[in-house]
Parts: structure tokens; sequence; C-alpha cells
């Protein structure tokens, strides 16, 4: 990939981040990119290694997979929200607990034997036996919910602003607040999570695009561009809501799983390279 059709790969994907994102974004030639303050990012693609049925009648928020391979999800919309067990061959529905009509459940993280589930704008985050599914307690906690991810130390948290969210694992207690940003950047509408090899994966809601971010400085150091896992002419059925969400990573194959609201596939992807990425 030549360094011109980085920059332009770097630029068209800054234009379909937030306006906000984009009005900041500094102006940078080619030229000029290897005396600039930013490196070099990888630009990565998904590689489809496997397919498996998910209902598409599932508005998904968040997905987990515990370490015996067990699949978690959240579903989201007030009056549909639940808790899931699925069987990731058939698609099967092994297990739920639906919540509450006055939630709307977000982003799911399993810490230990508890699985923690956070809801948009009700400020509760529910705590269940991962066995059971017997509510355990609840947390209460300030601004919207979207997503959640738990790094064996600290969960990580976003509410579609630009900022990740480190909050205490026992008690939910909110701990940093980390600005992310792009090439100097923010990167807003940041939305379901999965921690990974040092990393905080996070789908930017809308959009096909997954960012890697190193959670302590909130630097994005790599993108994906799942664009391909869903062709256009199959996505005008799914409609408007089915976007991109849902990111579980299996370290036994070092691969991922990827899946959206509503969408009928859950696809077991490899990372490819393609390039990198410069500022423009």
């Amino acid at each position: 990939m030549s360094r011109i059709r980085r920059a332009l790969l770097a630029a068209a994907l800054l234009s379909a981040l937030p306006a906000a994102a984009q009005d900041a974004t500094p102006e940078v030639t080619p030229e000029v990119t290897e005396q600039a303050a930013f490196a070099p990012i990888p630009f990565l693609t998904p590689s489809v290694l496997a397919e498996y049925p998910h209902n598409t009648q599932d508005f998904t928020q968040g997905l987990v997979m515990d370490a015996d391979g067990r699949l978690f999800q959240s579903t989201g919309l007030y009056g549909s929200s639940e808790l899931q067990e699925l069987d990731l061959e058939t698609g099967e529905e092994l297990r739920s607990v639906a919540l509450d009509e006055a939630y709307f459940a977000e982003g799911l993280a399993l810490v230990d034997d508890r699985l923690i589930q956070i809801t948009w704008q009700e400020n509760t985050a529910f705590v269940y036996d991962v066995e059971t599914f017997e509510l355990l307690e609840t947390f209460e906690y300030e601004g919207q919910g979207w997503g959640l991810c738990y790094d064996g130390a600290s969960l990580w948290m976003t509410d579609g602003s630009a900022n990740l969210f480190r909050r205490d694992p026992d008690t939910f207690e909110l701990l940093d607040t980390i600005p992310v940003d792009l090439f100097g950047s923010p990167v807003t509408n940041l939305n379901e999570l999965e921690c990974a090899n040092g990393v905080v994966l996070a789908n930017v809601w809308q959009t096909d695009y997954i960012m890697l971010i190193q959670p302590e400085s909130g630097d994005v150091v790599g993108v994906i561009d799942a664009s391909s896992l869903i062709p256009p002419e199959e996505r005008i059925g799914l409609g408007s809501g089915a976007v991109l969400n849902g990111i579980v990573y299996l370290p036994e194959t070092e691969t991922y799983l990827v899946t959206g609201k509503l969408w009928p596939t859950i696809f077991e992807v490899a990372l490819v390279v393609e390039g990198n990425l410069v500022p423009r």
C-alpha cells in the first residue's frame, strides 16, 4: 500500500467519524508525514474463518465468552432487553433473564464468576451469578452506559462519547476517565468493547470501524474495517438499526467473534494487516 494510498485511506476513515472528530483533525500531507508527531498505525480487515447463526431479533449490545466456551449476550431495547446464554454452533438460546421493560440493556462483562450488565439511561448495572443467572446485586452510576469489558484488573466502559472510563470491578467506582483520540482527533460514539492483549477494542457506533485503543493513553493504535462482513445488498433488508456491535476475543486461536445488532451471522475472523494509516 503506497504512502499516498495510506493517507487517502486515513482521510476516508476520518470522514466517516463524527463531525467533531473531523473538524479537529489536522491536515497533514503524505510528504510531511514522516516528520509528523503521529506514527503510522496498522489498518486491518477481517478474514472470515467460520460463520455461525445469530437470531435476527436480537438487538446485540454486548457479547462475552468464558474460558469454557460459553457465549453470553446482552440484548437491548425497552421491553426486549435480556441476558442470554447462546449455543454458538446453532444460535439456540440456552437460557435467559428478561429485564424489566423500564431498562434498556447495553454492554456486558465477565468478572470471575459474575456477569455485569449495564443499562443505557437508567444508571444501573446488574450483577448476575454466571452459573445460575441469579441477580446478586446492582450498582448505580452517573451518565449513560454503552460498552463494557474487563481486562483482568479493571472494567472499561463507554458512554457514547470519546472517553473510556476505568471502573473498579468489585464496587463499580469510577477510577479514571481517558480521552480517546486518533491522530490527535477525538473519536466519539465509542460503543461495544472487548479487552484483549493489552488493548481495548471499541466499535464506533453506526460505522463498520473497530478501534484498537491503548487504554492508559487513549491512543488509537490500530483500526479494523469490518465493512466486508455484511455486503451492502444484504444490509438493506436488515434495517437501519442493524449495525456492527459485538466483539469477542478467542485466545486459543487468536481469532475474534464479530456480529451486529439484528445480524443473521456471528463471524469468526482473523485480522489481516492491509497496511498503515497516517495522518491526512
